[in-house]
Parts: C-alpha cells; structure tokens; sequence
C-alpha cells in the first residue's frame, strides 16, 4: 500500500493506518459474505471504484476503502471530504438480484431494493452504538446523527447506487475530525465526528470490522427471506433507529415544491410516509432534496 499521494500515514500519530492484513484476517473468513477487502491510501471515489469493478463482473463481496477520498459523493451529487486517515470512507458491491445457492438465496426483486441504504443505515448506527456507546440515532434517507450539545450533528452519510447486476453501498463516516476541520453544511444538522461527540477513542478498526459484521448479518437476513424487509426484521429494526419517524418534517422535492406533514412510518418500497392535510403522501429518497 502506498502512501506517496496521501503523505506518510505516520504523519498524524492521532490518525494512524488500518491494518489491510489484520482486517482480511477478521473478515474474509470460509463462509463469509465478504471476499475481497482493498484498503487505498487514496482514491477518487470508492464508490467509483467499485462500480467499475461490478462492470467487469466482479463477484459480490469486495470491500474497498480510502484513507482519503478526494472527490466522495453523498447523496445528489453532494461532496464528501474528510482529511486522511480521520474517518471511514469505504463501498462494498452486493449482488442482490443473483441468486446463491449455497447459501439457499434466490434472487430479490428490484422493487425491493430501496431497503438497501436503510439496511446499512441500521448496520451503521448498530456498530457505531456497539463500540462508541454513542446514542446514534437515522435521519432518513441516509445520515447518521449523534447527540452534539442540545441537537444532533451528522457524523456520516450512506449512498447506495445501481449498476447492471449489481448495487453499490458507500459509507461515509467522520471519526476523529476536529471542529476547524468539520464541512459546513449550509442545510440540515451541522457536521460533527464521533470524537466530538464523545467517543472515547479515534480507533477506526474496531468501527471497520463492526460495521462490515454488521452489514453482512442484516443482509443475510434481508436475503433468507427475499428481500421481505418485515419478515426479516428490518423494517421493525429501522423504525426503532430512525429518528425521523414520529416528527414533524418539512421537505423539498426537485421542483421546489415542499410538503409538510407528521412521518408515520416507511411503506414497503422504504418510501417515508408522511400524514399531510391532504392525506398520507409516500416519498422515495429520489424524490427529496432537503428534509428538515
């Protein structure tokens, strides 16, 4: 692995590198979802790393992560940056559509692939509660949001993208950064990382393997019943950590319209319900451009 572009990954002692060995170690173990892990010193996007490797058949289960991104998506064409080695910055390519008979999967419909980005937001705020204690709560469609004075900050973001055969999920998580080294974010809760929130550490393995632990566990169960986000548990799992349900939101959609309204829930194509004089109006992540 080389660090030529990124600078020594010695340079910041607070910040130090994964370990790529000790991480294949711990998860690409027989049997296991993930079967090719890359740990980039840095790289564009690794979202766009990955989906070009879909392109050329890559089989389900590479992992690709960056110590540094210098041109990250979120949602919408929106920037993600974050110094080097200060957070995760990391896309994993999922085959939901192939089927798997060893593992007794059949193919999931298209039509259900909407869960995908909630079944990694709850696999996020899972492993982020496991190894922090931090209270993390979702905003939906995709931030993760934890406690910063008598609010909330986002600390990370979740783009999930199709290409033929395949969908990508990137995850973008603030770690260590410090308050000078926040992005601003001009709408929506203020960006923070977990150090400012109070994780006791900036130790980004444990965060790695937790999360990648996660993920695969909840996509397993997701896929052992077709991609049923009820049956799976996913839906009740997703309802108990999103802390949009329950509230009152104002939404910007493409055309500069906005609908305002109580969230009662998700539907079962993960569009969120919202109860509107009008009636309740169901709302796909495309379909959102701020929701406050």
């Amino acid at each position: 692995m080389s660090f030529a572009a990124g600078g020594s990954p010695y340079s910041d002692l607070g910040r130090p590198p994964l370990n790529e060995r000790a991480l294949r170690r711990a998860l690409l173990t027989p049997g296991a979802l993930w079967r090719r892990l890359e740990v980039r010193a840095e790289t564009g996007s690794t979202n766009a790393d990955v989906a070009a490797a879909a392109r050329d058949d890559e089989p389900e289960g590479l992992v690709v992560v960056a110590e540094r991104q210098v041109a990250g998506r979120g949602r919408l064409g929106r920037s993600w940056e974050s110094p080097a080695r200060a957070g995760l910055s990391l896309s994993v390519l999922l085959r939901p559509g192939a089927p798997d008979e060893a593992r007794g999967w059949a193919a999931v419909p298209m039509t259900a692939y909407g869960w995908l980005p909630l079944l990694a937001g709850v696999a996020l705020r899972e492993s982020v509660h496991r190894v922090t204690g931090l209270d993390a709560s979702l905003k939906w469609p995709n931030d993760l949001l934890v406690p910063v004075g008598d609010g909330e900050g986002k600390t990370a973001g979740i783009l999930a993208e199709g290409v033929p055969g395949a969908v990508v999920i990137g995850v973008g998580l603030n770690v260590s950064l410090r308050a000078d080294e926040l992005p601003d974010r001009p709408a929506g809760p203020p960006a923070t990382s977990l150090v400012l929130a109070g994780a006791p550490d900036a130790d980004r393995e444990p965060l790695l393997k937790a999360f990648l632990r996660s993920l695969a566990d909840w996509y397993a169960r997701w896929r052992d019943t077709g991609g049923d986000a009820e049956a799976s548990g996913l839906r009740a799992a997703y309802r108990a950590s999103c802390g949009t349900i329950g509230r009152t939101v104002r939404v910007l959609l493409p055309d500069g319209a906005e609908v305002s309204g109580f969230v009662t829930g998700v539907d079962d194509d993960a569009r969120l319900l919202v109860r509107t004089p009008a009636g309740d109006r169901p709302l796909a992540a495309g379909d959102v451009v701020h929701l406050r």
